[in-house]
């Protein structure tokens, strides 16, 4: 006896992008194809400044200088 399997009414597909400018076109592409009812792109979390400033300090985007004037000399001023 064969048994029939019913397939849900909707699915979802994760897409991961690695090139965010491409987001726009990729999200226009997929809306054109047949059966394909609402895109929702999630929003990507604000870091608040401090978050920012730990996640510099973490990847390295930080200067240090011996003294204000080295710093100033730095800048040019």
């Amino acid at each position: 006896m064969a048994k029939a399997t019913t397939l849900p009414g909707e699915g979802q597909i994760l897409v991961n992008i690695d090139d965010l400018s491409m987001m726009k076109n990729i999200k226009q592409a997929i809306s054109q194809l047949k059966g394909v009812g609402k895109i929702v792109m999630p929003r990507r979390k604000r870091l608040s400044r401090y978050e920012q400033a730990m996640l510099d300090v973490k990847e390295g985007r930080v200067y240090e200088y011996d003294s204000v004037d080295d710093f100033f000399k730095e800048m040019g001023l």
